[in-house]
């Protein structure tokens, strides 16, 4: 077992406070902190350190020299196990990251496998450089990804039902819309949603430049209304428009389900889910890629002939969304159907009065628990033993013995990954 310490990515979208909050660091922090990666994607990897503790006080910086990649790549075996090579050769399938959202991310949505196969191909066919910004696939990998809300969680995920907006298109009662209104209308399943969307997207910026407006003026009336019908819906799309003036995205907005998760609560996004993250800070578990197929609210390069081709336009609700939680003693199970990973929850009570003291997992690996709050002390059976606090996390490679975790602290709360085709148990 290791003790990990996650990379931070400062993108413009990140948060000043809540990762540097969860790191014990200053806060806020110089620059926006938006994801903390664990992993050993080759972008950036967790860094290995040498020592079994996590200084309370902040006081002795951690020395991690190495990083998770070189590790894993100097034993696979030993570090992932031979049925994780044997399913998905010798590399981690997944990669955990602490999203920290302040403001939108980008519309986007990952290919499938088989997309993800012939794209890579097809790019590296045409000479495409791999940090390329006119590049969409820079592995031949499919990305479906788990959320799981820590805060508050706001998000854009896939299409809402045609009838659904086409009542708030209605209720925004803008004659500039009544052309894609009737579009939906005539169509109100998959095909009309792809022509609607199909149309925004290609639509010439001078177009563009006078239709946002009047639908913003539009969410401005309606709210001024009363009328409480879509009042998370308008209020976002009114923030994309200010964020993003001009931009396609903020029209596709109105087409997406407008979803608020609660604390422990998750959505699955599968190959195609168009989808965009708001504001919060959650956990996130995705294959271990870097495939993005960008729709708007972003600079960034769109491809639009590819996104469609990519995009699944099938209507979903939040219900089809979330995945199916089931408990095991102190363990919260999200369940999907991605090979790569498998993430569940564990609440821990340091007392035992309230709920488990301790959880017992087996190996074989790869696995890695996320400590969100409290600090928690992994034991094997063999004598090893470390001690983690919150933005730490633990590596359990394939060679190691079973462990034992309990709480050191009062409460204490972690996220577990793992891959799910190889055998697992827990008890308490």
């Amino acid at each position: 077992m290791k003790l990990l310490t996650g990379v931070v990515r400062p993108y413009a979208w990140g948060s000043r406070t809540a990762l540097a909050e969860l790191r014990g660091t200053p806060s806020p922090s110089a620059h926006p902190e938006a994801e903390l990666w664990f992993g050993a994607h080759p972008a950036s990897p967790a860094r290995v350190c040498d020592r079994v503790e996590h200084p309370v006080d902040g006081t002795e910086p951690l020395d991690c020299p190495d990083n998770l990649l070189t590790v894993i790549d100097a034993d696979p075996a030993g570090e992932l196990g031979t049925a994780t090579i044997a399913e998905f050769g010798p590399r981690l399938p997944y990669l955990l990251k602490i999203l920290a959202a302040q403001e939108p991310l980008s519309l986007q949505a990952h290919p499938s496998l088989e997309q993800a196969i012939a794209g890579f191909a097809r790019e590296n066919a045409a000479g495409l450089a791999m940090d390329d910004p006119e590049r969409n696939y820079r592995d031949d990998w499919h990305k479906p990804e788990l959320v799981v809300a820590i805060t508050e969680f706001d998000a854009l995920t896939g299409f809402r039902d045609p009838l659904v907006t086409i009542e708030l298109l209605k209720q925004l009662d803008v004659p500039a819309l009544d052309p894609y209104l009737g579009m939906l209308i005539g169509q109100p399943d998959e095909a009309g949603l792809r022509a609607v969307f199909t149309t925004w997207l290609t639509l010439p910026d001078k177009v563009i430049g006078t239709l946002v407006p009047a639908v913003l003026e539009g969410a401005i009336s309606v709210l001024g209304s009363g009328d409480g019908r879509f009042t998370l819906e308008l209020r976002s799309l009114l923030e994309l428009g200010e964020a993003y003036p001009g931009d396609p995205g903020v029209l596709a907005s109105l087409l997406l389900n407008r979803i608020r998760l609660q604390p422990g609560e998750g959505v699955y996004l599968s190959a195609g889910n168009l989808h965009a993250y708001l504001h919060g800070m959650a956990v996130e578990l995705m294959a271990n890629s870097d495939n993005v197929l960008r729709g708007g609210l972003t600079p960034k390069h769109i491809d639009v002939p590819e996104l469609l081709r990519v995009l699944d336009f099938r209507p979903v609700t939040l219900e089809q969304l979330m995945p199916e939680v089931r408990g095991l003693g102190a363990e919260r199970i999200y369940l999907t159907p991605a090979p790569e990973f498998r993430l569940s929850r564990i609440e821990l009570d340091g007392t035992g009065m309230q709920s488990a003291k301790s959880i017992s997992f087996d190996m074989p690996g790869p696995q890695m628990l996320s400590v969100m709050s409290g600090r928690i002390v992994v034991e094997g059976a063999d004598g090893s033993r470390l001690i983690a606090g919150p933005g730490d996390a633990v590596w359990l490679s394939d060679s190691d013995p079973d462990v034992l975790v309990r709480a050191e602290s009062a409460k204490a709360v972690f996220f577990r990954a793992l891959v799910p085709g190889i055998d697992h148990s827990a008890g308490n």
